[in-house]
């Protein structure tokens, strides 16, 4: 098989991902400039409590993350009783992720908000902000049962290697948010105005609608997902399996978990050079976090593929692919690189704030861009290593080393210096060019390679 071939498979599988996720994306940017035009507080809310559920969203992903390495390679080997019970473990993980989530959100949600409305600033009043975050969040937390499901059947149906239904589901709830959020934002068609909490409304609208398309849908064709057929005759799972999974997860889980942990903890430090900077950084994240779905995307896809390539016990041709994916996704990186800069002296102009806060988006932007080849390239190490299973590996690679190295560089650079933020920001994204280097040799030596499904 060569190059094009390897290149075209992984397109195939990431492109449908990168719609949907862009598409979501998108309307995320949407709310975010309707938002923006209630005010500064509004938009820096709905910021805070976006970060705070962003954990929550990365500890769903990381709770399935182990149950879909092996979901991968049971696909890989045609055993489909072994598709089936990953699907029913992710049932479980995400039920013990939504109640825990629902359990610190509601009485510690605002305590959590608080973290962030530390710094001074002139521009943005932080009661006002946190009366806007409370009344996002209250409704926010109605979204996440649906948002939960919908990942354990995606991420399964994406693992046998159809990625086309979540894409469809995912444009659907697009539609309905940002309709409802123009009606409810701003009280258009006989609707009532609500604001911020117009936009969480809509939201959560949005991911039923997803979740009902991709269950629907997903049980319609379950004679080509056989692994549906009499998925509910039992939750139960054989013991050996669960604690082989749990053991291989636990890592993501923690990993995941920790890594957006250390995102809301950077942010949080970031703060407090002025609330503005939240502000800035959130014109900054709207646009970047569209464009990022490619190598996310692409990563996820490369995790795939080469689990099933293990799974199918293929290692050299599992090694070489890896690599050639790896270029090709810091390669396509350079492309997004120029366009964000290219547009980062338009977009802030979106936002109804003062100057200094679409300067401090601008050059958010700019740094960001920047670095995207550099995190394109580690997303697809990361998922060449955890195809393998080697998630504890991961899991120094990633959140421990964001913990024990990107956070401290921030606190201390925050804290101690008089450095410009930009500047501050520059250097913390610059110490990920050395988990570049660890990955490489990692990947090189081949110690992630591994058929965990082998009888």
């Amino acid at each position: 098989m060569n190059n094009k071939t390897i290149y075209k498979r992984a397109l195939k599988l990431a492109v449908p991902m990168m719609i949907q996720n862009g598409i979501t994306n998108m309307v995320s940017l949407i709310d975010n400039v309707m938002v923006g035009s209630l005010g500064t507080e509004a938009m820096t809310a709905v910021s805070i409590v976006g970060q705070l559920i962003f954990v929550f969203n990365l500890a769903i992903f990381g709770g399935l993350s182990g149950p879909g390495i092996y979901g991968a390679q049971f696909y890989g080997q045609n055993n489909i009783e072994g598709v089936r019970n990953t699907f029913r473990i992710k049932q479980w993980i995400c039920g013990f992720c939504l109640l825990i989530g629902l359990s610190v959100f509601i009485f510690k949600g605002e305590a959590l908000i608080g973290l962030y409305l530390h710094g001074e600033s002139d521009i943005v009043d932080p009661v006002m902000t946190m009366k806007y975050a409370k009344q996002y969040l209250t409704i926010m937390l109605g979204g996440l049962l649906p948002f939960a499901v919908t990942q354990i059947y995606a991420s399964s149906l994406r693992e046998t290697g159809d990625s086309i239904k979540p894409m469809v589901a995912g444009v659907s709830s697009v539609v309905i948010d940002i309709v409802f959020n123009y009606m409810l934002i701003y009280g258009h068609f006989g609707m009532p105005k609500l604001g911020v909490q117009g936009a969480a409304l809509a939201t959560v609208l949005a991911r039923v609608v997803e979740m009902c398309i991709v269950v629907i849908w997903s049980f319609a064709r379950r004679k080509k997902h056989k692994f549906l057929q009499g998925i509910y005759r039992t939750f139960l799972v054989p013991k050996e399996l669960t604690v082989k999974i749990i053991k291989k997860g636990l890592p993501i889980f923690f990993n995941e978990f920790l890594w957006a942990g250390g995102l809301a903890a950077l942010t949080q430090c970031y703060s407090t050079r002025g609330l503005e900077i939240i502000s800035g950084l959130n014109i900054s994240n709207a646009i970047c976090n569209l464009l990022n779905v490619v190598f996310v995307a692409l990563g996820s896809a490369i995790g795939i593929l080469i689990g099933q390539t293990l799974g199918a016990s293929q290692y050299e041709k599992a090694k070489k692919d890896s690599f050639h994916l790896m270029w090709f996704t810091g390669t396509i990186c350079i492309i997004l690189t120029v366009t964000l800069i290219s547009v980062s002296g338009i977009f802030p102009e979106f936002y109804d704030t003062t100057y200094e806060i679409k300067h401090y988006g601008q050059w958010f932007i700019i740094i960001t861009a920047l670095y995207f080849p550099i995190q394109g390239f580690l997303n697809a190490l990361y998922f060449t290593l955890r195809s393998g299973g080697k998630t504890l590996i991961t899991f120094f690679f990633d959140s421990v080393y964001s913990w024990a190295v990107t956070l401290p560089i921030a606190l201390i650079l925050c804290k101690l210096t008089d450095l410009h933020i930009f500047a501050v920001y520059a250097i913390v994204q610059s110490a990920d060019i050395i988990k570049v280097f660890i990955g490489y040799i990692l990947i090189k030596k081949g110690i992630w390679i591994s058929n965990l499904v082998e009888n």
